[in-house]
């Protein structure tokens, strides 16, 4: 890859960050794709999901999380796809079987 990766941060409308990511521009300059490092926040500050992007597609292990930190779910990604055991938590942190109200 010989593009370079741009540090991007998307604000919601009280100013603080709702996503920071890496991304570079497609080869036609028509649009950004992700690449590297993905993270959303919740407005409080709070992670709200972190995970990794190669070229456009979700890979690896992703996380989401509760406003109050508590892990909400866990399970990998495979070229934008969903692979294997997904797991899940109640905002108590209680495993469930299925996901979260929210999540």
């Amino acid at each position: 890859m010989d593009a370079d990766l741009n540090l991007a941060e998307i604000p919601y409308e009280s100013g603080a960050i709702r996503f920071r990511y890496t991304r570079y521009m497609a080869a036609d300059g028509a649009r950004w794709i992700r690449h590297g490092l993905f993270v959303a926040y919740h407005e409080n500050g709070a992670v709200s999901s972190e995970g990794s992007y190669v070229h456009g597609s979700e890979n690896g292990v992703w996380r989401d999380f509760h406003p109050n930190g508590q892990l909400a779910a866990e399970g990998s990604y495979l070229d934008g796809r969903e692979t294997g055991k997904w797991r899940f938590w109640s905002a108590d942190g209680a495993e469930q079987l299925s996901p979260p109200l929210g999540v």
